[in-house]
């Protein structure tokens, strides 16, 4: 087997690169650490010398790797423990898409439990079923619903707190 081509390289990394910039801006909160993440998982992709099933295949594919690749930069301490929230107010995180553009409910979004951010980020901003959350995050869809639902809670208690109406 080859390993993918340059082509279906370009073709996936238009199709997904935002998608995975968002999955892991969220799980890392730095944009230099999300960028580079990205990155790693499309040198993978390259280096991959599997077939996909079909483009979901490729696209859950792409979201494992780069998730993993971003618990490989927070276990290596590779990410600043600690980021002040001006500068993520401040700075736009990317201008990949428009889910960034309200600050107060992102600032309070990122500011979730890890394993409550991933699966509503995944779902609520990415428009992906439960299911493919589940397979993606390799937890049961009985466990996505349970983070969503948690994690919704979560974010109804910040958001009130901070005095935010959505």
């Amino acid at each position: 087997m080859e390993p993918q081509s340059t082509l279906a390289a370009e073709r996936a990394y238009d199709a997904h690169a935002a998608q995975l910039y968002r999955v892991a801006y969220a799980l890392l909160q730095s944009r230099e650490s999300a960028e580079d993440a990205v990155q790693d998982a499309f040198a993978r992709y390259l280096a991959h010398t599997g077939t996909f099933r079909d483009a979901e295949h490729e696209k859950a594919w792409l979201i494992r790797v780069t998730i993993n690749r971003c618990h490989d930069l927070q276990r290596a301490g590779a990410v600043r423990a600690y980021t002040p929230l001006d500068d993520l107010i401040e700075q736009p995180a990317s201008d990949n898409g428009d889910w960034e553009d309200d600050r107060p409910v992102l600032r309070c979004v990122l500011s979730l439990p890890e394993k409550y951010r991933v699966v509503l980020v995944l779902h609520s901003l990415e428009g992906q079923s439960v299911d493919a959350v589940a397979s993606q995050l390799r937890l049961t869809p009985s466990a996505v619903k349970m983070r969503l639902k948690r994690g919704r809670e979560l974010l109804r208690t910040i958001l009130a707190k901070e005095d935010i109406h959505v």
